[in-house]
């Protein structure tokens, strides 16, 4: 009786965490793996994911090459869908789960039409994530390229 008390008791604390996004929590990009074929990658950058009831909160903070700052904010629902812009350059966001634990697509749109997408990549151990990016950044650059980021 004992026993069956305490496993209880940790299911009940356990339950709140198998729900999690996979994407929660705090990510910086590692600057020496991430690689572009055109344009240039933000010098540095942390990208903030935070479950607010069905919705997903992204925070994008950071200095592009330039050394402009960069500063977005959106959520999405957790399932997939349109999302709202707080702040950012683009005017519209949606996205895509393409699996339910480690990849997440999302497109970033300016006049009705898509400039901009993020393919997001989560490895098996969650401690890294890749994210593939093409179109006109936040910066109004064109890029093509892949940011590589570490969990905090």
């Amino acid at each position: 009786m004992r026993y069956t008390r305490l496993v209880l008791v940790l299911l009940a604390f356990a339950a709140p965490l198998i729900g999690a996004d996979p994407f929660v929590g705090t990510w910086k990009l590692n600057s020496a793996k991430t690689k572009y074929k055109t344009g240039m990658p933000p010098k540095e950058q942390t990208v903030t994911y935070s479950e607010e009831g069905s919705d997903l909160q992204v925070m994008v903070k950071g200095t592009s090459s330039d050394g402009q700052a960069i500063s977005i904010n959106f959520t999405v629902p957790t399932v997939g869908g349109q999302g709202k812009i707080i702040e950012s350059p683009y005017e519209a966001v949606s996205a895509t789960n393409v699996n339910a634990t480690n990849e997440r697509d999302s497109s970033f749109s300016k006049g009705g039409k898509v400039v901009y997408t993020a393919k997001a990549k989560r490895s098996a151990d969650g401690k890294t994530m890749t994210v593939a990016v093409k179109g006109t950044n936040p910066s109004g650059q064109t890029v093509t390229g892949t940011n590589f980021y570490d969990k905090q």
